[in-house]
């Protein structure tokens, strides 16, 4: 009778450890992924980190299409040299630092500010334009993506 308790709570512990590494691996898959929207902007990243040149943090990255974005933040849009508001993707990465108009490449907005918003497009990776703002046009962050 001893034994059938012991096998029992043998069987029972290794169920507790399957189920426990079944729910730890899923955590950690979630985790490991930036998330499909979002994630394809990070081949833009060398295009942005030049328009800013490789000054400033990084804060976060959004993806939109530019309908989206016309619509999400339509000051940040406007800002924008760009003809189409359809479906073409973009990539908009915010940088916390100093920026004035004469230190970022391709510069619309503001004179000089503490973050700049750097737009390019996604996947042909073209700059459309990097626009210097006071506070955010929008909420970026590691905890927050698309």
């Amino acid at each position: 009778m001893g034994q059938r308790r012991l096998g029992r709570a043998r069987a029972g512990g290794l169920a507790a450890c399957v189920l426990a590494a079944c729910v730890l691996a899923g955590c950690t898959t979630v985790r490991s992924s930036l998330g499909t929207s979002d994630s394809s902007c990070y081949l833009t990243l060398p295009t942005a980190s030049t328009a800013v040149h490789a000054h400033g943090r990084m804060v976060g990255v959004h993806h939109f299409t530019l309908a989206v974005l016309r619509q999400k933040v339509p000051h940040l849009y406007r800002q924008l040299e760009t003809k189409d508001p359809g479906s073409q993707g973009v990539c908009v990465f915010a940088f916390e630092g100093t920026f004035t108009a004469h230190s970022v490449v391709h510069p619309l907005g503001r004179a000089s500010g503490r973050l700049a918003v750097v737009v390019s497009t996604s996947p042909s990776n073209h700059l459309l334009g990097t626009v210097i703002f006071k506070h955010a046009p929008l909420r970026f962050g590691h905890t927050h993506f698309g």
